[in-house]
């Protein structure tokens, strides 16, 4: 059984998360049934896509599927990562891909819509990026990605602290574009949608990955880069780590001791 559905009409495609059971968690057959229809749109000549949820659902996204995370001594996020290679695959995507957002954003569902090229939200909807909740080390490039979509102490305090964030403030800031109402939201991300399809794909698909090549050009020494690997293998060989994990498993909050 498919986990999403899929529509194309005037060059613009969408893709609709229909994983409810599981809260449209990134399970590995869902982020897989999405790469390949960005794939076979790509081939379609379509211009640009929407990513969404059912219309009025509650959480837009739980992320990580935690059942898939490793329980300790490997890499959580690594570059096989379901989330690592849907985001790799937007980034990568000839034409801009707008997420229309309706309800909760959780955990590593926050960096697959800040990758996305446009942020389509209703005022009532709302990111929590939970890492630290689950006592989950990030990764440089989903770092890379909160800092490229917000400001250094929004991203913090996203990070930081766990808590949600309404899609309103986050508008004040510039990380999502427009917050519209639900029963016009999803006619307003088309009515754009369709604007940027009838400009000229070559001259957007150049921009957009123009765009990516200069957002991502940090210097980064081999030593710092080294580091960064290291200070993430001390979380995910932590005994914290493994609390975290087997803790929302059990639906019980966790007890970190900082070893």
């Amino acid at each position: 059984m498919s986990l999403i559905i899929v529509e194309i009409s005037d060059r613009v495609g969408t893709i609709t998360m229909n994983y409810e059971a599981k809260r449209n968690a990134l399970a590995e057959q869902m982020v897989q049934e999405i790469a390949d229809t960005l794939h076979d749109f790509e081939r379609q000549g379509v211009r640009v896509v929407i990513l969404r949820g059912q219309p009025g659902i509650k959480v837009w996204s739980s992320g990580h599927n935690v059942a898939e995370l490793p329980l300790g001594g490997l890499d959580p996020l690594g570059w096989q990562d379901p989330l690592r290679m849907i985001i790799r695959r937007i980034e990568s995507y000839p034409g801009p891909v707008i997420a229309l957002v309706e309800g909760g954003v959780w955990g590593g569902a926050c960096e697959l819509v800040f990758a996305c090229d446009l942020v389509i939200a209703t005022p009532e909807a709302t990111f929590a990026a939970t890492p630290a909740k689950l006592g989950v080390p990030y990764n440089a490039t989903g770092l890379l990605t909160f800092l490229n979509a917000a400001p250094p102490h929004i991203a913090k305090e996203l990070l930081f602290t766990g808590r949600p964030m309404t899609a309103e403030r986050l508008e004040r800031h510039g990380i999502v574009n427009h917050t519209v109402a639900a029963n016009d939201i999803g006619c307003f991300t088309r009515e754009i949608a369709v604007t940027i399809a009838q400009n000229s794909p070559l001259a957007i698909g150049v921009m957009k990955e123009q765009l990516r090549i200069l957002a991502g050009a940090h210097a980064l020494s081999p030593e710092d880069f080294e580091r960064i690997q290291g200070l993430r293998r001390v979380v995910y060989n932590s005994r914290d780590y493994a609390e975290g994990i087997e803790a929302f498993k059990e639906k019980r909050p966790p007890v970190y001791i900082g070893e």
